[in-house]
């Protein structure tokens, strides 16, 4: 047996690494800080309201003075609001109200808050899931991880699937606007499948997903959008969703959630029409473990442990690909499921989106 490596205990490495622990913890905390803020309107009562007392937030909000201050202070120590001692105010930076008010803006925050507050609320059940190895599905996480799941990503295709993705895939725009047809896979909550529908009145959409209560969601969300007249949700797993000749089928930040992505693959050849194209977006990776070890990929690989590995265990197969998959792992899926031309068409810091023809 190989003698274990005794080096000796390097004593400020170890206090660095303590008050880096520190700030994590308060990190930790404040993302239910930040929900808390998102929740009760204070971003919004401080956005472009200059500097506020305690009292004077609390007053715009609605909320209790003396919880207010306390979050005012756990706010200002992390940098998200600015203190000024003299005068006793808070104000929000614009930079900041951006980020944490402005739900059509790209940087928009509160939903990777949520969802990331969701799984940290089901880690006890992750772990008592990770001493067998059992899986646990989608449908069975907070409410949180719902809406925080589709608030986080709904900013993104709002700002892109229109104007860059879309437009990256050959010939699909051209057939879209003359009226074609189209199946979101994985639609959940279905974000992704109105910005088609609201863009390209002419053609039809269909959302699927797995997910009941989802599905229920987006039927409403097609209703307040004006846009029911032209897409129709179902509750059908990726494998064996209805139709055929479709002429673009879509898979928005689920594919490497799947427990068998190939089979997954097999069906949407299967249903697209012989000219068309499945869009496959998921979330940026390298395909190097060393590739991903960045904060992006730090995030991706926290949510990939507590959410996507366990959904795709909990369902046949179990293949788990995880949410750093890389492009080498969703190309050979591809491949397998029949596909004979696979090319990475668009990036964004948090995506990378694939155009498979067959």
């Amino acid at each position: 047996m190989a003698a274990l490596e005794q080096r000796e205990l390097d004593h400020e490495k170890l206090m660095q690494f303590v008050f880096r622990a520190v700030d994590e913890v308060g990190a930790t905390l404040n993302t239910a800080l930040v929900v808390m803020g998102d929740r009760l309107g204070l971003y919004r009562a401080m956005a472009g309201a200059g500097p506020l007392t305690p009292s004077e937030l609390a007053a715009r909000a609605g909320v209790a003075e003396r919880y207010v201050r306390e979050w005012l202070n756990a706010q200002a120590a992390g940098g998200y609001v600015e203190y000024e001692p003299e005068s006793g105010r808070y104000a929000l930076p614009p930079e900041q109200a951006v980020a944490l008010t402005d739900d059509e803006s790209p940087a928009y925050l509160p939903g990777f808050f949520q969802i990331a507050l969701g799984s940290v609320t089901d880690s006890p059940r992750i772990a008592e899931a990770a001493r067998s190895g059992a899986g646990i599905g989608w449908h069975d996480h907070v409410h949180d991880v719902h809406e925080g799941c589709e608030r986080f990503f709904r900013p993104g295709y709002n700002a892109h699937l229109v104007s860059t993705w879309l437009p990256a895939l050959e010939g699909v725009v051209e057939k879209l606007e003359r009226g074609a047809l189209v199946a979101d896979v994985g639609c959940g909550h279905g974000a992704s499948t109105i910005v088609m529908a609201k863009a390209f009145p002419s053609s039809r959409f269909e959302g699927f997903d797995y997910h009941d209560a989802s599905i229920a969601t987006a039927r409403e969300r097609a209703e307040s959008a004006g846009v029911a007249d032209r897409v129709r949700f179902e509750v059908a797993p990726a494998s064996s969703y209805a139709g055929a000749g479709y002429d673009l089928v879509t898979m928005f930040d689920c594919l490497h959630d799947m427990g068998d992505p190939v089979g997954a693959a097999r069906h949407v050849r299967s249903t697209l029409a012989p000219d068309g194209t499945w869009m496959i977006v998921e979330p940026f990776a390298g395909d190097r473990v060393e590739d991903n070890l960045t904060p992006v990929g730090r995030a991706y690989y926290a949510f990939s442990t507590l959410l996507c590995t366990p959904a795709s265990l909990s369902q046949e197969v179990g293949l788990a690909l995880g949410a750093q998959a890389g492009e080498a792992r969703i190309r050979d899926v591809v491949e397998k499921g029949g596909f004979t031309r696979f090319r990475r068409v668009a990036e964004t810091p948090f995506n990378l989106v694939f155009e498979a023809r067959p």
